[in-house]
C-alpha cells in the first residue's frame, strides 16, 4: 500500500521555506498556513524538528519576540542560504511535477481515463 507520509517528509522542508520566505513567522502559524493549503494532517510535532534542522543548516534565522498573548515567540526568517535552497527546491519540484504528470498522464491511464490497475 502507498505510504503518503514518506512523500510528505520529502517536500515539507521546501514548503516551510516557502512560507517563511513570504514573511517572518513562528511555528504554530506555519502549521496553520500548511493546513490552510491542504496539509490537513500536519502536526506541530512534525514541524518543530524541521525548523530546528533548517536553523542548524543555516537556512533560517530565529529570534524571540514578545507575543501579545503570553510568552515570547520564536520567529523565523530566511537567511541567504535559505533563499538559495528555496530556489533550488522550487526548480527541482517543478521539474519533478512535470515528469510525474507526463508519466502518469501518458502511461498511467487507460483509454477511458481510468488508471491502470484501478
Amino acid at each position: 500500500m502507498y505510504d503518503q507520509s514518506q512523500l510528505m517528509k520529502g517536500i515539507m522542508e521546501g514548503c516551510i521555506l516557502s512560507i517563511i520566505g513570504r514573511e517572518r513567522t513562528y511555528g504554530y502559524e506555519i502549521v496553520e498556513r500548511l493546513r490552510e493549503k491542504g496539509f490537513s494532517d500536519v502536526r506541530e510535532g512534525t514541524i518543530y524538528p524541521l525548523l530546528l534542522r533548517l536553523e542548524k543548516k543555516g537556512m533560517l534565522r530565529a529570534e524571540f519576540m514578545p507575543s501579545p498573548l503570553g510568552p515570547s515567540r520564536k520567529y523565523y526568517s530566511l537567511t541567504e542560504e535559505g533563499r538559495r535552497q528555496l530556489e533550488v527546491f522550487c526548480d527541482s519540484w517543478r521539474r519533478t511535477v512535470r515528469a510525474v504528470e507526463r508519466t502518469i498522464g501518458e502511461e498511467g491511464e487507460n483509454n477511458d481515463g481510468q488508471f491502470k490497475g484501478a
